[in-house]
């Protein structure tokens, strides 16, 4: 199950760990629910429309000694989400670890409010149907860019802005929640990282501006791969938590004022 990274968690250290990771069955999410499998966690493959790729993925980690299901769910989609998690807490009585990794925005056909219904409202209505089933000691890690994060202070590419914006509100709604999560001993982090090479997002924008990565690369002088900013959010699942829940992974010296 290895990636071309090595995995950050020492084996055996996520033994008795239950981790969903949201948008698994590729990219980031699914570097990320295999480093959390290696570790020994039972893992939760989520998908929306990538079955076939989930099957596949729950099968290498199984085949390779791992425990993992593979759940279907449209996360702006309250009932499904909620299926979800009542599949999670019979399988394997509750969750230890939710990653906020599923986003979008830049697809056609999908409304013109989709963004913020993913990014926004859907994240919110995820962690609250999780933390039905999460314990004290539990974590979330909520993933997105610098590119969003920073969008209030740093402009963005404007094929972007709406994107980089609902996942900014998304962040915001999430980071509002912060006070009951500690309250209930539930850790939140961020996660933002610079533009990811080998991401759909990464892609489409590159369509959109031919040379947007290799501009981009040239000003962070480094670009992270999808590997390596998923053992970065893997990793953000059991440090200690920043005191600002903020964990910066990449060049930020573009998005920040001198």
């Amino acid at each position: 199950m290895a990636t071309a990274t090595p995995n950050p968690l020492a084996p055996g250290s996520l033994d008795g760990k239950r981790a969903l990771v949201t948008g698994s069955s590729r990219g980031v999410g699914a570097d990320t629910v295999r480093y959390f499998a290696d570790a020994g966690a039972k893992v939760v493959v989520n998908f929306r429309n990538k079955e076939a790729r989930a099957v596949k993925l729950v099968d290498e980690i199984t085949e390779a000694g791992g425990q993992a299901i593979a759940i279907g769910a449209d996360l702006t989609d309250n009932d499904s989400v909620e299926a979800m998690i009542a599949a999670i807490k019979a399988e394997y009585g509750g969750l230890d670890i939710l990653v906020l990794n599923a986003s979008g925005g830049m697809e056609s056909k999908m409304g013109e409010d989709y963004a913020l219904r993913l990014n926004r409202d859907a994240q919110v209505g995820m962690l609250m149907a999780a933390r039905e089933i999460m314990e004290p000691g539990s974590r979330i890690v909520f993933v997105t860019s610098h590119q969003a994060h920073f969008i209030r202070e740093t402009p963005t590419m404007d094929a972007y802005e709406p994107v980089a914006l609902s996942k900014r509100a998304g962040e915001d709604a999430l980071r509002e929640l912060i006070p009951s999560l500690e309250a209930d001993g539930i850790e939140f982090v961020v996660v933002s990282g610079d533009m990811i090479e080998g991401t759909i997002t990464a892609t489409l924008l590159e369509r959109l501006n031919p040379g947007a990565i290799e501009d981009r690369r040239e000003q962070a002088g480094k670009l992270y791969n999808v590997a390596e900013f998923a053992a970065e959010v893997a990793q953000a699942a059991v440090d200690p938590v920043p005191a600002d829940n903020t964990r910066l992974v990449g060049d930020v010296s573009s998005f920040t004022a001198n």
